[in-house]
């Protein structure tokens, strides 16, 4: 039969509690049950009934089991056996204080017949977060000898964790979740939101009824927009991103153009004539002018014939994080997180499992890279916490491993599950799914503000537009956004083809040079700081092409040199191997290099040094292969300013390194 596994069943946790009875198919195979050898009861008649039982029970007829217990605890009252199947049931029907009030006759009729009552019995109340009765009864399993040692050794966990959810009780954070509104949550359920980093776009996952599909449901992507700092009302984002057949756990690009999400098939169906590997897999759709492009699989590097969901995208783009699990129903617990990274030729490398401080034998989901790219949010019910699924996070540490996994505490976290989390790129508000009393129907989407002590890295985004410097026409052009220090390409990206914008995420506390090209143009160059950038708007830079004209200059800004010296500081190599490729794809250009100073001091000096700054530029460019015929060089000192030498800003833009074509 093909997997029928959604998103929503991706997601089971925050819908409903797992349930015992899926442990209990693990445990019983382990002797959990008594024979009927081993019987407490000596009536024939109710030992025949509790067989009959049974077998109704392993098929699945869970009215017939139970009616068929019913007699048999009507001949005998006393009959452990019965008592606890007839707990089990009640668990399989969602009646918990039924299934709770088994367990107790079981345990005063003969505490010592059934061990695993006090388990289940405190796996019952640790699902209702009475974590004291819990407490209870699992210290009281802990004390008998002689039980399931994987029981016991889940018995211990769960103590682990009712010890950390008692303390954590005593010390709440503050937390009061606000209901996103009825323009994105419906009576339906709504889940794994993801946002464009101006937190302008917010694209989530609604599950909605359909009698036509296998499961009578289908998920969809609904898209809104914020306008006058409230949400508009939601739209179904449509073909061909969505179909008859389940999407969901979306993860947009910085800037909205790019989308990565899990379509799980039905039938071996992906919808929308997808092809698929596994049971989930991964798909990514790209916005051109306006209109998404039909999904593509990500391939087989990343899928598999198992299962693949909740994908993760770095705001640099070079890292997919993601949830991988094996296929069937048997394996719901076994999902744990993988990192893929963009390598040079384009492809993606094999995913490879993120270390043990994150995942753990039980099962971890949800997870979320934030755009500081340092900072990992995720939930997981293998970690001690507060029962069942919560959410924690991690950083990096200086050998760029994976830290501690830190629960997010109470009351974020309760005993029961919490998942699909979304914390903003400034790292004051988060927003996840939640099922609590008082909303819209089933599970809506809430934001609250995040605890200081669970901030990510600040972070801004960087905006603008490209476009041609004579007509003012948008383009569509390549940029780089560069560590200055080490050289490193923290950005790399394209603007808009129709709009010319673009937007990026980008840390703070760093030195960036900014460069843009595109053929028929000449590159930009700029640089900026965002050392000491505490603002919680962003950092906006236009960026104007001048085309390949000759007599055409442009100040090559990350030229960098020492006061009153001409050696080439190492920040200047960014800039100048962008020059060399520049050049070595316009072969035939002939350039000069200006040098240029401020006023201070000698005005002869200054000549010579400027002189001296732009040999010092052709010196690198023709070691790189730039033959020294293509490239003229003169000092300007003092006598072109481009600015007001009577300030330190404007003596600083003065300083400065042209190139201009004197041939094409």
């Amino acid at each position: 039969m093909a997997n029928q596994r959604s998103n929503t069943q991706i997601f089971r946790h925050s819908l409903a509690k797992l349930s015992t009875s899926l442990l209990l198919l693990i445990l019983l195979s382990c002797n959990t049950a008594i024979s009927i050898a081993q019987s407490t009861s000596s009536d024939k008649k109710a030992q025949k009934l509790y067989t009959e039982a049974q077998a109704f029970y392993q098929a699945y007829k869970l009215n017939e089991a139970e009616l068929t217990l019913y007699k048999a605890l009507e001949r005998d009252p006393n009959f452990v056996e019965a008592q606890t199947l007839l707990a089990y049931i009640y668990i399989d029907n969602n009646q918990q204080e039924k299934a709770k009030a088994s367990f107790e006759k079981a345990i005063a009729i003969n505490p010592r017949a059934i061990p695993n009552n006090f388990f289940f019995l405190g796996e019952l109340e640790l699902n209702e977060g009475n974590y004291e009765e819990a407490k209870k009864h699992h210290s009281r399993f802990i004390s008998i000898e002689e039980v399931n040692p994987k029981i016991l050794e889940r018995a211990k966990q769960q103590l682990d964790n009712i010890n950390f959810a008692l303390e954590a009780k005593k010390n709440p954070y503050p937390f009061e979740p606000i209901n996103l509104g009825a323009n994105i949550n419906s009576e339906f359920l709504e889940y794994f939101p993801s946002m464009t980093v101006d937190e302008k776009t917010i694209l989530f996952t609604r599950r909605l009824p359909d009698q036509k599909s296998p499961t009578k449901y289908n998920e969809d992507f609904y898209i809104s927009t914020k306008v006058n700092g409230e949400w508009q009302k939601a739209q179904n984002m449509g073909t061909p991103i969505n179909t008859e057949i389940n999407e969901g756990a979306p993860s947009l690009a910085a800037n909205g153009q790019l989308m990565i999400y899990a379509s799980c098939e039905i039938f071996g169906n992906y919808g929308g004539g997808k092809l698929g590997k596994g049971s989930c897999d991964l798909f990514y759709s790209v916005k051109n002018d306006q209109v998404w492009t039909k999904p593509i699989n990500l391939g087989g590097v990343i899928n598999t014939n198992n299962w693949e969901t909740q994908p993760s995208f770095s705001a640099d783009g070079k890292s997919l994080y993601f949830v991988k699990g094996k296929r069937g129903m048997q394996s719901m617990n076994d999902g744990n997180i993988y990192v893929t990274k963009l390598q040079a030729d384009g492809s993606w490398s094999k995913p490879t499992p993120l270390n043990a401080n994150i995942n753990t034998p039980g099962n971890e989901e949800s997870v979320l890279i934030h755009p500081d790219g340092k900072t990992l949010y995720f939930s997981s019910d293998g970690h001690v916490g507060m029962g069942g699924l919560d959410i924690y996070m991690s950083q990096l540490d200086e050998n760029g491993d994976w830290g501690p996994a830190i629960n997010l505490g109470y009351p974020i976290n309760t005993h029961k599950n919490e998942n699909s989390l979304l914390v903003s790129p400034n790292g004051k508000i988060a927003i996840f799914a939640s099922d609590r009393e008082g909303g819209y129907g089933g599970l809506d989407l809430y934001q609250f503000d995040l605890p200081q002590n669970f901030a990510p890295n600040k972070v801004t985004y960087f905006a603008g537009k490209i476009y041609d410097s004579k007509t003012k026409k948008p383009l569509g052009a390549r940029f780089e956004l560069l560590d200055l220090e080490s050289g490193e390409a923290i950005i790399e990206a394209f603007s808009d083809n129709t709009t010319g914008e673009f937007l990026v995420t980008l840390p703070t506390g760093k030195n960036y040079a900014l460069n843009s090209s595109k053929n028929g143009y000449m590159f930009f160059s700029e640089n900026f700081s965002l050392i000491n950038y505490s603002s919680d708007k962003p950092f906006v830079q236009n960026v104007p092409l001048n085309p390949i004209l000759a007599g055409e200059k442009i100040i090559l800004k990350n030229i960098f040199f020492e006061t009153a010296k001409y050696d080439l500081k190492k920040e200047s190599k960014v800039e100048l191997n962008k020059l060399v490729a520049f050049l070595t794809k316009n072969e035939n250009l002939i350039i000069e290099i200006g040098g240029h100073t401020d006023n201070v001091g000698n005005a002869q000096l200054n000549l010579t040094l400027s002189k001296n700054r732009a040999n010092s530029v052709k010196e690198y460019l023709t070691t790189n292969g730039i033959p020294a015929e293509r490239l003229q060089t003169k000092g300007y000192g003092a006598s072109e300013p481009i600015s007001d030498n009577s300030t330190v800003e404007g003596k600083a833009q003065n300083r400065r390194t042209e190139f201009k074509i004197i041939r094409l």
